[in-house]
């Protein structure tokens, strides 16, 4: 089931937009958001997002690829 940005429409979300919105908005979350609606929507960098994505793959977290 692909999932699509609830902000712009984008679809085809990848496995890390669709991990990074599960670990940053909760795990009940049903709505996402493409990388560059999450940045913005968080107020942050896109390179902040990428960098968490990094921090968390280190970790092992399995929401990554």
């Amino acid at each position: 089931m692909s999932k699509e940005c609830i902000a712009c429409g984008k679809t085809a979300l990848t496995k890390n937009e669709i991990g990074i919105n599960i670990k940053l908005l909760g795990e009940g979350t049903e709505a996402f958001y493409c990388m560059d609606c999450l940045a913005e929507y968080l107020d942050v960098s896109v390179q902040d997002i990428l960098d968490k994505i990094e921090e968390f793959k280190e970790e092992g977290c399995k929401l990554f690829s």
